[in-house]
């Protein structure tokens, strides 16, 4: 019986994890696990710059609902599951089901840019109120935090692409890779 390969695709917000995530479960046709799926109020500690100051102890970000899902799909043996997964296999909770994990290293200031374009431009929902407010707490904490998460998973991924290549390209960087594990 074979085991089923988990994939975390990690980096910082606007990095382009969930998007490399959907490619590759479409490509290798097997599911993903998107964390932003089960992210809601209670999933952060309440204030993100004590949490930071205090050690940034990236389990104490919660998704029991995520970790369930995560259990079911493995359970069903695919060959791959493709998780995203921004801490890489640093949260105890995630950590000991994750194989493999890719880090989308791109620089912050094109993942802020992203950022901004997915939520105040495409979709245009928020208010300039709203994007004010959220590049003050970037400037404020929100930029080191991914820095030093960034970092973190750095320090122990198994694959860094660190190019801003088009989201095909780089599935083919990591579907070669993983190709290259099986050899």
């Amino acid at each position: 019986m074979r085991k089923t390969v988990v994939v975390a695709i990690s980096g910082a917000s606007g990095s382009g994890k969930t998007s490399l995530v959907n490619v590759l479960a479409a490509r290798f046709g097997c599911p993903s696990v998107m964390f932003d799926d089960y992210v809601d109020a209670r999933s952060y500690p309440r204030n993100l710059q004590q949490w930071h100051s205090d050690g940034a102890d990236v389990s104490k970000i919660k998704t029991p609902a995520m970790n369930e899902v995560l259990e079911q799909s493995i359970a069903r043996r695919p060959e791959y599951l493709f998780v995203e997964e921004p801490f890489g296999k640093a949260r105890a909770s995630i950590g000991p089901w994750i194989d493999y994990v890719v880090l989308l290293d791109l620089p912050l200031a094109l993942c802020l840019s992203r950022v901004i374009s997915r939520h105040f431009v495409q979709r245009q929902s928020h208010s300039p109120r709203a994007l004010g407010g959220y590049l003050i707490k970037y400037q404020d904490h929100l930029k080191e935090i991914y820095a030093d998460t960034v970092s973190m998973v750095r320090s122990n991924c198994d694959l860094s692409i660190t190019q801003d290549l088009p989201v095909e390209v780089c599935a083919d960087k990591v579907a070669d890779w993983l190709r290259s594990l099986q050899d």
